[in-house]
């Protein structure tokens, strides 16, 4: 296996996660199951958790970290993956630099002495999650620590990246200047439509990204607000996926695929012009602890498998392993290796 070549880039978040009622939710007017950036109503969440009786647990978190986490937990070599973000100067970046070393990532991360490191409430209600997210460094990441030599470097090594969405928010222009790399190298860029209030708000920058998008991952709610946001006029996911495909691409050596996963219905694939259904893995509700990261995790259990150059059908399958592995435990958790 070749040292860093899978890539991740994105908004590296302490997860802060914890069970709540629904009475805590309708206070700060969040939904059950959705994900959000904090505004400034949101902002007494982080210190209530921490001052008053709630359990909360801490680990790494943020879509792409966490998709990458997975990937190398199946990987299983060290420094099969690598990582970058911005990060601050304080207790909770270098907690977050010591797992994802322990864990066996390559990671660079920016430090911005002057912002605390970001971080993540996961609101807990049931098998719900309600993600408000106050990125504070991670919003901070500047193109020019992409363009230095100790990160391009790690970017010229891999052969695949995976950004999530999110990223869109920060710097758009560092997910093309790796897709444009891609597209000239021939490399598999991927993306992940991550949350619904993307497609709406972030529209153009995600137009300016998707041409160099080889796989883009995504599930059912940002599937459907994708389709309307971007005209699709339909909430057929086989027929979104099949467009998303057709939508103009960058790199003509390589056919656009497209995967929504949706819960516990089958995850919908298009790939090489036609839609495939994939059943999941059936799991007892009473085993379901939370669904926080279970789409994360499929990307990096697919990944794991993509990057290696299995079968599609085996790469979906791993994808699947790694959500239901997730959804049993709280948050992103990946057990111990023998």
């Amino acid at each position: 296996m070749v040292k860093g070549k899978l890539y991740g880039m994105g908004n590296p978040l302490l997860d802060m996660t914890c069970t709540v009622d629904e009475a805590y939710l309708k206070k700060y007017e969040l939904q059950p199951n959705n994900a959000i950036l904090a505004e400034e109503q949101h902002r007494p969440i982080y210190e209530e958790l921490q001052n008053e009786n709630y359990k909360v647990s801490y680990s790494p978190g943020g879509a792409t970290q966490n998709t990458i986490r997975v990937a190398q937990w199946y990987l299983n070599e060290p420094e099969a993956t690598s990582f970058v973000g911005c990060i601050g100067n304080d207790s909770f970046g270098d907690k977050m630099k010591a797992c994802m070393k322990k864990e066996g990532i390559k990671t660079n991360y920016l430090v911005d002495p002057n912002v605390p490191t970001g971080v993540c409430a996961v609101l807990l209600t049931g098998k719900n999650r309600s993600l408000v997210t106050k990125l504070d460094a991670a919003n901070e990441y500047k193109q020019s620590h992409l363009s230095s030599p100790s990160t391009w470097s790690l970017v010229t090594d891999a052969s695949y990246y995976y950004i999530a969405g999110f990223f869109l928010t920060v710097s758009p222009e560092c997910m093309i200047e790796i897709g444009e790399h891609a597209v000239a190298e021939n490399k598999v860029f991927c993306m992940n439509l991550s949350a619904p209030f993307l497609s709406q708000f972030f529209k153009e920058p995600m137009a300016k990204v998707l041409p160099y998008c080889d796989i883009v991952f995504s599930n059912e709610d940002e599937a459907r607000a994708f389709s309307k946001d971007f005209g699709f006029n339909s909430t057929d996911l086989g027929v979104i996926a099949q467009k998303l495909a057709a939508l103009p691409k960058n790199n003509d050596k390589r056919s656009r695929m497209v995967i929504f996963t949706q819960g516990d219905k089958p995850t919908v694939v298009f790939h090489d012009g036609k839609v495939t259904e994939y059943p999941v893995l059936p799991i007892s509700p009473e085993n379901i602890v939370d669904t926080n990261g279970a789409g994360d995790a499929f990307a990096g259990g697919f990944l794991s498998a993509y990057c290696q150059e299995e079968e599609l059908d085996a790469c979906i399958q791993k994808g699947m392993e790694a959500a239901s592995m997730i959804i049993q435990v709280s948050g992103c958790t990946l057990p111990e290796r023998e």
